[in-house]
């Protein structure tokens, strides 16, 4: 709930808290919001300047390179990377140690982490390990699915996880969850030894992989949430979890109309987690399956009925009014679902509640 001046009072007419205590401890509360809100990501002027700079700087070093960065030759590429890694993490320290300035640090320490593949590669070019690399170069590595870059994502996983472990910023596992997105997709063709790249098992593979970071999200939610209630680890594997869950599920093919129901009841279990776990990013997974699954409806099963728009009208209305049998008896509802959850989960979800 929002506190502000005027529960005080209330509470002061109550006889809770006496009438010189309304002032002082509005003060303080008010102060402790200020100190929360440059810790806590939102969305705000400061905040936007932070992460619009950050990514400009991290989309030069990746995703911007262009091929006259070549010219230096791979230990130019690697002494390139490993100065711009220094001074990442010089920035680093200082902003934590001598500003106490979260968020700007942890971009900086992400863009020591988005270095790494560039560093990797450079010393494998150095070293004559790409002799045979064809027409790959590094700015492919965004957007080309090669097995050989493998090597490049375990060692950015590694250097993820130990700056993760010796600053424990949560924007450090944003770097971690883009690159096991890539090592799922580069995987694929090794594992399956499906050189072809066949788009029917890369949706399945976007499918199950997706599923399986959300499972990771969830873990890591539940175990950061007991430890430090104010630092959101789990926000960007939920976000790349889902995101690829959803997409792999959304593109399967099938000319079932069971499986489309099926995939509609998917959708609203996805609106039901997020509700649950109060993760927007299932919500709005979820309510563009279900919009897609509608328009499906109405477009190909209905699209002569008359009846069709009155029939969803009601079913709207009707969801209004569980709403309002939902918010008059929430509490006691709320509290039989929650019995049933596992203790890790139920405090998970009253901690969010």
């Amino acid at each position: 709930m929002q506190i502000h001046r005027g529960l005080l009072q209330q509470a002061s007419d109550k006889g809770l808290i006496s009438a010189q205590q309304v002032q002082p401890l509005w003060d303080f509360l008010r102060e402790c919001e200020r100190e929360q809100a440059h810790e806590r990501p939102g969305f705000r002027a400061t905040h936007i300047l932070y992460y619009l700079g950050g990514m400009i700087a991290i989309g030069a070093m990746s995703l911007f390179m262009n091929l006259g960065w070549e010219r230096f030759g791979g230990w130019g590429l690697f002494a390139i990377a490993l100065a711009y890694g220094v001074l990442g993490l010089a920035l680093t320290e200082y902003l934590l140690s001598r500003r106490q300035l979260r968020i700007p640090a942890g971009i900086t320490a992400c863009l020591v982490v988005v270095l790494t593949p560039l560093l990797v590669y450079g010393l494998q070019l150095g070293l004559g390990w790409w002799a045979d690399k064809g027409h790959l170069s590094y700015r492919d590595y965004h957007t080309r699915v090669d097995w050989r870059w493998l090597l490049m994502e375990l060692a950015t996983l590694a250097s993820g996880a130990v700056l993760l472990w010796r600053y424990r910023l949560p924007f450090l596992v944003m770097p971690v969850a883009v690159t096991l997105w890539y090592m799922s997709m580069d995987l694929t063709p090794f594992v399956f030894q499906d050189q072809d790249q066949s788009w029917a098992l890369r949706k399945l593979v976007s499918l199950w992989f997706g599923l399986l970071i959300v499972l990771l999200a969830f873990w890591v939610d539940v175990r950061s949430s007991r430890r430090d209630e104010q630092r959101d680890y789990a926000f960007w594997l939920y976000l790349f979890g889902v995101m690829a869950f959803w997409c792999g599920l959304s593109l399967q093919q099938s000319d079932s109309e069971l499986s489309k129901f099926f995939y509609l009841c998917i959708n609203l279990a996805l609106i039901a987690v997020g509700a649950m776990l109060s993760r927007r990013v299932f919500a709005v997974f979820g309510g563009l399956g279900t919009a897609f699954y509608l328009g499906h409806l109405a477009h190909e099963v209905f699209r002569d009925s008359l009846l069709f728009p009155l029939v969803l009208t009601l079913i709207g209305l009707g969801l209004v009014g569980l709403g309002i049998v939902w918010q008059r008896h929430e509490a006691r509802i709320s509290a039989r679902l929650r019995g049933w959850l596992p203790e890790a989960v139920r405090e998970l979800v009253e901690r969010r509640g």
